[in-house]
């Protein structure tokens, strides 16, 4: 295991920046996952990271040690890819054996090792076939076990669950869980899924642009978002906006839009959708209703400004139709509209 420091650490591609001084420092045993949307310089870190891209200033720390120009074999990192990268000739068994017999192991260690790995990842059944003959969830499962064998001081995944199909993801997401939770390897993920990097993480920075925008906990980043930006991308469906004065909205009687000068954030679980309501409640009308088994998801416009909320499956709700929705005001977060953070 190993604590991964980075100090103004930048690249360029092209002569334009991508990541810009990066200040992070990644702790021991802990899982710290990159999230953003695609082109934000989350994989570009992780190369990095692991020594298959050079960086153009700063240097990057294995507990103190400046790595910046070790060999990725030097610095003992495992990678797991979306691609799976394994050898289509070889069976599981000899896939996973190969990086101890390239340390010239000894046989009945690496078999003793093979069968250990193999059994912590559900796959003893699975050793004498080769990749074709398994499942996209079974191979990413034989990937895990070949990084795993090795023992690294880090384990590096990008992405390593994005060509599963959904199910397959969830049960993936818990299996890297528990397996993180049993060897407290320090492990740097990679994903454009929110949802998977909530499930999965210790502390998640948020990043755009070749910057991070928060830094923090799940319910950190979920509950006190930085910014508008990790606001809207932490949250599925996203946070609803709506301009908003001090004071919130006017008196619901006059149903007039809300006065510019600041932005409300509400998260859609927060609003209440119904087809009565009462004088406290905010007249609105309905866009679109989007099953979601236990509850609806409700597109509704409220004062020419489209949102989305949750109604409960008995109440009868159409597209243009009037409704009524109801939200705590202390869940609701202000940010400011020029620097856009948090107020």
């Amino acid at each position: 295991m190993a604590e991964l420091k980075l100090e103004k650490v930048k690249k360029n591609f092209n002569g334009l920046p991508v990541i810009e001084e990066l200040d992070l420092t990644i702790n021991d045993g802990e899982f710290f996952t990159f999230v953003g949307p695609s082109g934000c310089g989350k994989s570009t870190i992780l190369n990095m990271i692991a020594g298959l891209e050079p960086v153009a200033g700063g240097k990057i720390y294995f507990d103190g040690s400046v790595v910046n120009e070790l060999s990725p074999a030097a610095r003992d990192v495992a990678m797991v890819f979306q691609s799976y990268a394994l050898y289509p000739h070889m069976t599981v068994y000899e896939n996973m054996a190969f990086p101890l017999k390239m340390k010239k192991i000894k046989r009945a260690t690496v078999d003793e090792e093979v069968r250990r790995v193999a059994a912590l990842l559900g796959i003893e059944s699975m050793l004498a076939r080769i990749p074709k003959e398994l499942s996209g969830g079974q191979r990413q499962r034989v990937a895990l076990g070949r990084a795993i064998i090795r023992k690294p001081k880090v384990f590096l995944m990008d992405e390593p669950l994005s060509n599963l199909d959904a199910r397959l993801r969830i049960g993936m997401r818990a299996e890297l869980k528990k397996l993180h939770q049993e060897l407290k390897i320090t492990t740097v993920y990679v994903t454009h899924d929110q949802a998977e990097a909530m499930g999965l993480s210790e502390r998640i920075a948020v990043l755009n642009e070749g910057r991070i925008q928060q830094c923090g906990t799940p319910a950190e980043i979920y509950f006190k978002p930085a910014n508008i930006f990790v606001a809207g991308f932490i949250g599925s469906p996203p946070m609803n906006f709506v301009p908003a004065d001090k004071t919130g909205p006017g008196a619901p009687e006059t149903d007039r839009r809300w006065k510019g000068g600041l932005i409300a954030g509400i998260r859609p679980e927060n609003i209440s959708v119904s087809d009565e309501g009462s004088e406290t409640d905010y007249k609105v009308t309905v866009s679109v209703v989007e099953p979601a088994g236990p509850f609806n998801w409700v597109d509704f416009i409220w004062n020419g400004v489209r949102m989305k909320g949750m109604s409960n499956v008995g109440i009868e709700l159409k597209a243009g139709s009037k409704a009524f929705i109801k939200f705590d005001r202390e869940k609701a977060l202000l940010f400011d509209p020029d620097s856009q953070k948090l107020l």
